[in-house]
């Protein structure tokens, strides 16, 4: 496992521990609302919250015809705590924890998503668990002028040096297996427009890990599976970036 370092100014926005789940049926909107009275001291908002997939068709024939068709509704809850820096999804495919910017450290993520997740397991009574996952949204800021990417972050896109070396935007997704642990990374990086106020170019290194699995929702093997994920994510991570970089969350 590589050696990992507690940043002051870690350059997380935003960790999320997501469970899914296969629920019974008796199990709906009305029941999952009930969650809310578990938590509503330290989580007082309520919200509901909505999902939608979208169908598009086009048909062959002298004229072309598409045809387009949404589906979709409520789906759950989310319940964010007093500060704003805390969201927790109660929904009919599974639960989630976030933790909004400033990030702690992995078990004050972990510990609360366990005591939240109990409410949801005595509440939804989900059957089985059949995927789990960690995200890890970071934001570095990199100071201009800034001579190559990978000054910071060792992971980058490649230009041809037979073309101009401007980047004016990018994104990048990687899908990495991991047979080792069982999972797949998925990582995604983006620039945003430059802060002109800092002289700062944010780019964005989105790591999501996942493990697509049964497991029994009394067993202890759900939680090790999250801590193989969360070494799985420290390893992308510190093996991604530059001592540069690491100057950057001083």
């Amino acid at each position: 496992m590589v050696e990992t370092t507690r940043f002051p100014n870690a350059p997380i926005t935003e960790a999320l521990l997501d469970i899914r789940v296969k629920l019974p049926a008796q199990t709906d909107l009305a029941k999952l609302a009930t969650f809310h009275d578990a938590i509503k001291q330290k989580y007082p908002s309520k919200q509901e919250r909505f999902a939608w997939r979208g169908h598009v068709e086009i048909k062959a024939s002298p004229v072309p015809e598409v045809s387009q068709s949404a589906t979709g509704g409520p789906d759950g809850y989310l319940f964010t705590s007093v500060d704003g820096r805390q969201v927790v999804q109660a929904r009919l495919d599974g639960f989630t924890f976030s933790q909004l910017k400033p990030y702690d450290k992995w078990t004050t993520l972990r510990d609360e998503a366990q005591e939240l997740w109990q409410h949801y397991v005595r509440i939804a009574s989900p059957e089985t668990v059949t995927r789990v996952a960690l995200r890890y949204i970071n934001r570095i800021e990199i100071p201009l002028p800034m001579r190559d990417f990978k000054d910071y972050i060792l992971t980058t896109p490649e230009i041809s040096p037979d073309l101009p070396q401007g980047l004016g935007s990018f994104f990048m997704r990687l899908v990495i297996p991991d047979p080792k642990a069982q999972a797949v990374a998925i990582v995604t990086e983006t620039m945003e427009p430059i802060d002109e106020s800092s002289n700062r170019l944010p780019l964005i290194f989105d790591i999501d890990v996942f493990r697509m699995a049964a497991f029994n929702i009394q067993d202890n093997a759900m939680w090790e599976a999250f801590e193989y994920l969360h070494d799985l994510k420290n390893d992308i991570f510190f093996k991604s970036i530059t001592l540069k970089a690491k100057e950057l969350f001083q």
